[in-house]
């Protein structure tokens, strides 16, 4: 087995990942959180981040970058990420509470479940999961900027649509396991 060091670019930009949060926030609350011009900053932020998630993951996979580090500290960004965005909007009175209790809930619920049947083997991001990762960001994306009209409908149509998949991905996360654990195929 190759040993792969910790100090990758990978790891790097999980790492700028983290290091963003607390940055976002700062631009997402700046001016009582409702300046346009901040939130356009909080956005461009918050995109930098999600295109960072994409980024790490991709070349750990094909440049041989793959580390325990990044294999912990990549979902921990991830879900700083999105739960700071969500908590944040909430906190602004700009996405309802329950919308951000749900989709926390289920991330961490999830969460445990993989290392609950991590004996069994690793459940896999499935491609529902993948896609509500990217509608949820979307979605969370276009209500930080400051829209109005037809553009906040959309946001809300976005983040509706990551709300339904958030559900239906976590039940048939739940089905896999449930599955898994009284006897059928092993995912590796």
């Amino acid at each position: 087995m190759t040993h792969v060091p910790v100090l990758n670019l990978a790891n790097a930009l999980t790492v700028v990942r983290m290091g963003l949060v607390p940055v976002f926030l700062l631009a997402l609350f700046a001016e009582d959180g409702h300046d346009p011009k901040a939130r356009v900053v909080a956005f461009v932020i918050f995109a930098v981040a999600i295109i960072t998630d994409r980024l790490d993951g991709t070349l750990a996979r094909n440049y041989g970058m793959v580390t325990e580090f990044g294999t912990l500290a990549d979902p921990i960004a991830d879900k700083a990420l999105i739960g700071a965005a969500l908590i944040g909007l909430s906190m602004l009175g700009d996405l309802w509470w329950w919308v951000t209790v749900l989709i926390l809930a289920r991330e961490i619920g999830i969460t445990l479940l993989r290392f609950a049947v991590l004996h069994r083997g690793v459940i896999p991001a499935s491609r529902g999961g993948k896609l509500k990762t990217l509608v949820q960001a979307v979605g969370i994306g276009l209500l930080i900027l400051p829209l109005s009209g037809p553009w906040l409908v959309t946001a809300w149509t976005v983040m509706t649509a990551a709300v339904i998949l958030t559900v239906l991905t976590g039940v048939d996360y739940v089905v896999s396991a449930v599955t898994d654990l009284r006897g059928g195929p092993v995912r590796t």
